[in-house]
């Protein structure tokens, strides 16, 4: 019987506790804040989360209107700018925003390309995906941008 408390006596000393890492010094504590831009029914236009002098803000889809392709991606861009300008920020703070197209075409290419220099420029620009969707959220809806964009307070 003395070789299995003896053989217990060595596993539970081998058993080493580590102290986890925990951030709740006072130079690493982290202060973090959510605001909710033009909140609608069941979501926000956008979440503004705040760490650290560091805001983030993510952007609901933005949806255009109009009667073709080019007018629904000018006013969903019109949109968009006007969110960020509500969330204290603009499109040069832009590192990521998603164009979700309804029955995408390659001759659209052209003119999402004209459209997004004529608006947003064509220098240091975010990361971007274009992405052809059978359908959004409603029948009329053609265009929808999402964005997530950081800015230092």
């Amino acid at each position: 019987m003395k070789p299995l408390y003896l053989f217990l006596f060595i596993l539970v000393l081998s058993c080493k506790t580590e102290t986890p890492h925990t951030h709740d010094t006072p130079e690493q504590k982290v202060s973090l804040s959510k605001t909710h831009i033009d909140p609608r029914q069941g979501y926000s236009e956008a979440v503004v989360v705040e760490a650290n002098g560091i805001k983030t803000i993510y952007i609901s889809g933005q949806v255009g209107e109009g009667e073709d392709f080019e007018a629904q991606f000018r006013d969903a861009i019109a949109k968009l700018q006007k969110t960020l300008k509500n969330s204290g920020a603009s499109f040069t703070d832009v590192v990521k925003y998603s164009t979700f197209v309804v029955d995408y075409q390659p001759e659209y290419l052209d003119t999402f390309r004209a459209v997004r220099k004529e608006l947003l420029g064509d220098s240091d620009m975010p990361a971007s995906t274009l992405v052809g969707v059978a359908t959004l959220g409603a029948p009329t809806w053609g265009v929808e941008i999402e964005a997530i964009a950081v800015v230092k307070d």
